[in-house]
């Protein structure tokens, strides 16, 4: 499971980490919280719906209990870009770059709609109401533009 699931689990815990150390005790702190949640999974949802709430739930309440409160650690340090210096390459740096400066909610909100979850299945992540996750997509693609635009 931790295989099949391994790029999932880092997405959500990249969103969270300061640094390539952060970022490997969320991804054990994950794998904790999935060994011993494994047997209260009851397959109501989709394995990797289950999968995304209790990583993000983990990176959550990590970063409170650790209060990680520093974010000025850069995503380019954790994300593996391709080696060339294409426009596209460019492109995806600058965007993680702006992610970064969002709220930990409307990271996590951002980062499932880039990986193409439905408004259903990011509300039944993050807990929210499909009316709230629509207007908050709204609010954090306009928030994005505006970064973008300083």
């Amino acid at each position: 499971m931790m295989e099949q699931n391994h790029a999932l689990i880092m997405r959500v815990c990249y969103m969270y980490a300061t640094d390539r150390e952060h970022l490997n005790d969320l991804y054990q702190e994950t794998a904790i919280n999935l060994w011993q949640g494994m047997e209260k999974f009851k397959g109501d949802s989709k394995l990797s719906t289950w999968i995304y709430r209790t990583t993000l739930n983990t990176c959550i309440s990590y970063f409170r209990k650790n209060h990680r409160h520093d974010d000025t650690e850069s995503l380019e340090i954790l994300m593996e870009f391709p080696a060339d210096d294409s426009e596209r390459t460019e492109q995806l740096r600058e965007m993680y770059r702006l992610i970064t400066r969002l709220r930990k909610l409307d990271r996590a909100i951002i980062l499932l709609w880039l990986d193409e979850k439905s408004y259903d299945e990011i509300a039944e992540i993050t807990g929210l109401s499909r009316n709230n996750v629509a207007s908050r997509l709204h609010r954090i693609k306009s928030q994005l533009s505006q970064l973008a635009q300083q």
